[in-house]
């Protein structure tokens, strides 16, 4: 945990404003500030002609007030003169048709004219203001991936998709083997006739589709590598973060994240609760707070993803993207600040620090509104500021639940997923708020993580299983639940010789012999230790010799054990899922506080968080808070509606 920032753009305000914004920041307890990731056509009007005047200006100003610099590559934004100039670098949707200028995030990643400028120009900002002391971090890039950018099917991604499939399978013979072209006459003589698997007549090859997801992904990792590559030649010792978009799963973050030094994203609580696919019912409960486990999943997503982490946008009011677009609470953002911090952040920067009073997103709150009044937020940022003193550090720890999170296993159900309800992300979303709703601390890791010193790992429908994971889930010494469709999938997207669950049999002898998958109004009747549960979406018939803790009304099993491992064959309910994971964690002698729908716990070292989501006052000590009240840090035993509190722990 070290400071607080937001996002600025000089460029849209006269300059006569600059000293007066930086001496607010200041006061405010701010400490650094992102600029530039969308001021292309202001560092370089003209092709080859340069201002940095305004920019250096701008730099000075804020670098006066103390405050450190976060600059960002403005590669999301090519000019219109580039455009123009080359029109070969616009991205092509499915039809083939490019899109046009007028928006951002308007260029292919396959376009090596688009990666020659984009190296061009920020070879010029790195040579410039590299070893400016201002300059505290970069930012490659914004938010890659977003409005459907993460895949073009223009000439260059074409010819491109070619090259990496040769590499990939060195023979057109052995493509054929792991895409399964027997199937409709789809055999190919040479990488040249391959084509992306977009426009065709009904739905693509999945094992096609796959590749080109992961095809998709590594050009945009081999982009981002370019621009790091630059930096850290130009701009030694300072440290490269990229922003990533929240519950996004169209490119592997892990891949991207080992080449930086931060991963951060960009966390809008409010909005992606009106565009994500939770129930009205939710939406209406969380309208004004956000989901009590969207920010915190994402937070130990990215926690993950990179040797550090930050939120480099935090929502501080209305957005203007969403379908509907309702203010925060009073207290949200002060309690969504703490809970990065708790999560491990080591900043939080807010977006945007003025509201802009032209453009796509004039609607949009800052923390100033667009006359310079100070919005809601403010109060409740300065009030984090004072409390972060109090607090001091905070420690980061390793929790004793494993949640293993996958993006080719997202993306293998995403493209053949047999039912439209229900996907990998869901799952990993259930599980998660399950173990959240019993006070438990969670890392959510990508499958090649080191996996000692968990007590518990569970794997959301992770389809595709390898012998290497089943082999190091077998060494951790942890108890082990999977969920359906675990190992449902080779590599290839094949549906494994021994039928699922694929490798993960080595540890639980059974087999899937029919599935299917349900409307959302169908409900499954699963028996427990006497106790009826709901389950639907996806259910499993099972052939095993395994222990049976669960059956479905007819007697099939529901929850196989075979020594420490366990397995699950349908899409359980919340309350069934409370009770495999309640038992679980008795047996491998797992503490729970049972925190109900709204409050939420987090442990960073000494210090517990308690973050109340829901709608009326708690009293933390029914969860094991102090009754001195002088014990608390932050807030007190009564913790209100969208409230915080923080207490030291006694050392065990």
């Amino acid at each position: 945990m070290t400071g607080l920032g937001v996002c600025y753009y000089p460029e849209h305000w006269p300059e006569v404003d600059w000293a007066d914004d930086a001496r607010r920041m200041k006061r405010l307890g701010l400490d650094r500030v992102r600029i530039g990731e969308f001021a292309w056509s202001r560092m370089e009007p003209a092709p080859g002609q340069f201002d940095w005047d305004w920019l250096d200006r701008a730099i000075e100003v804020l670098h006066g007030e103390g405050l450190g610099i976060i600059l960002c590559t403005p590669t999301a934004t090519p000019p219109k003169w580039l455009v123009d100039r080359h029109p070969d670098i616009l991205p092509c949707d499915r039809h083939g048709h490019p899109k046009r200028f007028g928006s951002r995030r308007h260029y292919c990643f396959s376009s090596g004219t688009y990666r020659r400028e984009s190296a061009r120009i920020v070879t010029a900002l790195a040579s410039r203001y590299g070893e400016h002391p201002a300059v505290i971090m970069w930012q490659t890039d914004n938010e890659f991936g977003h409005h459907g950018t993460h895949e073009s099917f223009s000439p260059d991604a074409v010819r491109a998709f070619r090259v990496w499939l040769e590499e990939r399978y060195k023979t057109i013979s052995a493509l054929n083997a792991a895409w399964g072209t027997a199937f409709w006459s789809q055999t190919y003589r040479s990488f040249d006739e391959v084509d992306p698997p977009n426009a065709t007549v009904t739905e693509a090859n999945p094992s096609h589709r796959l590749d080109y997801r992961r095809f998709s992904s590594d050009e945009i990792c081999a982009y981002n590598q370019m621009q790091v590559d630059i930096l850290r030649e130009l701009s030694p010792g300072r440290p490269i973060a990229h922003n990533y978009i929240g519950d996004f799963t169209l490119f592997d973050h892990h891949d991207i994240g080992a080449t930086l030094d931060y991963a951060t994203w960009d966390s809008y609580p409010i909005g992606l609760l009106s565009e994500g696919d939770h129930s009205h019912a939710d939406k209406a409960r969380w309208l004004r707070n956000g989901h009590p486990d969207f920010a915190a999943f994402n937070h130990d997503v990215f926690r993950h993803c990179s040797p550090n982490w930050g939120v480099m946008e935090q929502q501080p009011g209305p957005v203007n993207w969403a379908t509907h677009n309702a203010a925060p609470a009073p207290g949200m953002v002060r309690l969504w600040t703490w809970e990065a911090f708790a999560h491990g952040a080591d900043f939080v920067s807010y977006f945007r620090w003025r509201q802009v009073p032209f453009g796509q997103e004039q609607t949009h709150a800052g923390l100033l509104g667009p006359d310079r009044r100070d919005s809601p937020a403010i109060d409740e940022i300065r009030q984090v500021k004072d409390e972060m003193e109090r607090i001091g550090s905070l420690e980061r720890v390793r929790a004793p639940v494993a949640i293993l999170y996958d993006y080719p296993s997202l993306w293998q159900h995403e493209i053949q997923p047999h039912g439209r309800a229900g996907s990998v992300l869901e799952m990993s979303r259930s599980i998660y708020s399950a173990c959240r709703r019993l006070g438990l601390d969670v890392d959510i890791v990508p499958p090649r993580s080191d996996l000692e010193g968990y007590r518990l790992i569970l794997l959301p429908s992770l389809t595709i299983v390898d012998d290497d994971l089943v082999r190091r889930l077998g060494e951790s010494g942890a108890a082990v639940l999977a969920t359906p469709l675990t190992g449902s999938r080779t590599g290839e997207g094949h549906i494994p010789d021994g039928l699922a669950p694929g490798a993960f049999t080595d540890l639980i002898p059974m087999r899937v012999d029919r599935f299917e998958s349900l409307a959302p109004f169908i409900r499954l009747d699963v028996e427990a230790e006497g106790k009826v549960y709901d389950a639907g979406l996806w259910r499993e018939s099972v052939t095993s010799p395994a222990d049976v803790r669960a059956q479905f009304a007819n007697g099939e099993p529901v929850w196989l054990q075979h020594e420490h491992y366990h397995y699950l064959a349908c899409w359980p309910g919340d309350e069934l899922l409370d009770h495999v994971l309640r038992r679980l964690c008795e047996e491998v002698h797992l503490p729970i506080r049972d925190t109900g729908p709204g409050l939420r716990l987090r442990r960073a070292g000494n210090v517990q968080f308690a973050f109340n989501y829901g709608p009326a006052a708690c009293d933390l000590r029914s969860i094991g808070a102090p009754a001195d009240e002088s014990a608390f840090l932050i807030g007190s035993a009564h913790i209100p509606c969208a409230g915080v509190s923080a207490w030291r722990l006694s050392q065990e």
